[in-house]
């Protein structure tokens, strides 16, 4: 990555070169959204590490494949060694297909800007005990395999396969998050960043607001959804992402 762009991505996140790991860990996460607003404005999601930090760079976020690939970029760049790790997600009482998660592994800690509601800091993947973080309670418990399930406040999220992947691994998977009626990102246009006392959402015309555990929704008319956008996640749009019909493209 050239120097001009490590620096325009530590600016976009708050950050300098010397940040600890875990400052730039939540800094990334109360900075960057969790969105995935390309897919219902009809723009091709390509994993290429350059489209991906260009991206952020210009005030946008993404879904996991998304911001974890451009961290894992920006780490490499401050001279980290960061590996790229798949996970199959909890679903209830199942677990998704592979690929389903990309989150880092950086030494012996799990490093995670693209899972939503998560923790905040780094954790470590050598601990067994509670790791408590602003988020949440964590724990890292072995599983099958060699695995390692990851658990928040007591529910598993996503159980970490260690084995180092690289970004095409997921392309698979991440053009059907994109293209299938099946999947989870193409039933509602949504952005959300933690904030100091909780989270704010968009889903949809819905903005959801969590503030001390108390959860209150509104919704939004077409011209205040533009304007929240801007507003609350600095994404500039001159269409509104619309729900992709059943169908597909």
């Amino acid at each position: 990555m050239e120097p001009e762009v490590v620096d325009a991505y530590l600016a976009r996140i708050g950050a300098a070169a010397t940040s600890p790991l875990g400052d730039l860990q939540e800094l990334h996460l109360r900075s960057v959204p969790f969105e995935n607003l390309d897919i219902h404005l009809g723009e091709r999601i390509v994993l290429d590490e350059d489209a991906l930090v260009a991206k952020v760079v210009r005030r946008r976020g993404g879904f996991c494949y998304e911001v974890n690939g451009a961290f894992a970029a920006l780490l490499r760049a401050l001279g980290y060694e960061v590996q790229l790790l798949s996970a199959k997600v909890f679903q209830g009482d199942r677990l998704s297909a592979p690929f389903e998660h990309l989150a880092l592994r950086v030494a012996d800690e799990l490093v995670d800007v693209g899972f939503g509601r998560f923790s905040l800091r780094p954790l470590r993947l050598d601990v067994r005990d509670d790791q408590q973080g602003p988020a949440g309670v964590f724990r890292v418990v072995e599983a099958e395999h060699g695995d390692l399930d990851v658990l928040m406040d007591g529910e598993p999220q996503y159980r970490l396969e260690l084995r180092p992947r690289t970004l095409a691994d997921f392309a698979p998977t991440c053009w059907y998050q994109q293209t299938s009626p099946d999947s989870p990102f193409r039933r509602n246009p949504l952005a959300t960043l933690p904030t100091a006392r909780g989270r704010i959402t968009l889903s949809g015309n819905t903005m959801i607001t969590t503030e001390a555990g108390e959860r209150t929704e509104r919704e939004l008319s077409d011209d205040d959804l533009l304007a929240a956008y801007r507003g609350l996640f600095g994404i500039g749009l001159d269409t509104l992402p619309r729900v992709i019909a059943a169908e597909g493209r």
